[in-house]
């Protein structure tokens, strides 16, 4: 009797590793193989916070199940200045405790001038910068590769001080539409805001390059209610605490502003510069550009770790990721979605 036992045993054993098993297996793989990959670049961002958010943005895009996330650090590493005293030390502590891998990186305590960063853009179908402001510019080569890799139909999303970066770099300009800082100026192109009447207004005045005031929640107002990224979105939606960058310039060529939020005359003035005020407009916050074939989606929210834990700036990042990458968005509004009244926080404590 258990020699009976023991045969049928091996044959229900055989069953389960039959064809269906096997045809799971293969679906799963090929599910695996069909996903979008995704490469994020950091090691360069004056928030000293980055080493984190660079890994809660590559678990946010992967919990989707639509991509497959790649990080790449640059060939130097500038930990950032933007201090929070309640939070340890920056000059160790985010590195440490989110490393990439085992590869051992120079740590500057200063930005660092120069790099020699490369690598294929083509393998991948979007690229995500988690850079900063002071970035230094990539070697030649590897610009004109990835306004090669843009034009021809690559995808780009620019996360916050990613648009600080390169304000000398007139191509990347024309792919992220306005940017703050970085050496710009009137000449690198208009204000872009809406005004109370809710009119574009394309303004070429002189002035300044980049502000804001402390951080704070504030509300955001859906300005392309048929975008695919912000089909099903509510009109408005209050977003956590962050910094609400305004004065941006930039070429602002094939560009659609997704989003707005209002720079108040005096809660948007820089404390630390009070004769600094807020623009008293609705200025873009969320943005879609089209470069060549390429696309690219930038949101200047995402300050600081909690500012990426807002359902908002979560659900705006993946819809904008799979935008970018296919030109169509497949994803539900989450249920969580903040409101007009009310910000919704996912803690993120991996």
């Amino acid at each position: 009797m258990k020699k009976i036992n023991w045969i049928v045993a091996v044959v229900l054993l055989a069953t389960a590793c039959g064809p269906a098993n096997k045809e799971e297996q293969a679906s799963n793989e090929e599910k695996e193989a069909s996903k979008l990959k995704v490469l994020i670049v950091d090691g360069q961002n004056n928030h000293y916070i980055w080493p984190k958010t660079t890994m809660m943005m590559k678990d946010y895009l992967e919990e989707t199940g639509l991509f497959e996330v790649d990080i790449h650090r640059m060939d130097s590493v500038w930990l950032g200045i933007k201090y929070n005293k309640s939070r340890p030390a920056a000059y160790e502590y985010y590195i440490q405790t989110y490393p990439l891998d085992s590869t051992a990186y120079a740590i500057s305590k200063d930005p660092v001038k120069t790099s020699r960063f490369s690598i294929d853009f083509s393998q991948y179908d979007l690229v995500v910068s988690n850079l900063g402001a002071a970035s230094p510019r990539w070697p030649e080569t590897t610009e004109k590769a990835f306004e090669k890799y843009m034009s021809e139909g690559g995808g780009l999303i620019v996360v916050h001080a990613a648009d600080n970066a390169w304000g000398d770099w007139d191509e990347y300009n024309k792919m992220i539409g306005v940017g703050a800082w970085g050496g710009r100026d009137s000449i690198t192109g208009p204000y872009v805001y809406y005004n109370d009447a809710n009119e574009l207004i394309i303004d070429p005045s002189a002035g300044f390059c980049g502000s804001h005031g402390a951080e704070y929640e504030f509300l955001m107002t859906t300005r392309a209610p048929e975008h695919p990224i912000m089909k099903g979105l509510p009109a408005a939606w209050m977003h956590t605490q962050d910094e609400l960058y305004e004065r941006m310039r930039g070429p602002w060529e094939n560009a659609t502003v997704l989003a707005t939020a209002y720079a108040d005359v005096e809660g948007n003035s820089p404390p630390w510069n009070p004769k600094v005020k807020g623009m008293g407009q609705h200025v873009p916050l969320l943005m879609a550009m089209n470069y060549g074939q390429g696309r690219v989606f930038h949101t200047a929210l995402g300050h600081f770790d909690y500012s990426m834990e807002c359902a908002g700036f979560i659900t705006t990042l993946q819809r904008g990721a799979e935008w970018v990458a296919t030109g169509a968005v497949t994803q539900a509004i989450p249920t969580d979605f903040p409101t007009e009244e009310k910000v919704t926080v996912r803690k993120w404590d991996k």
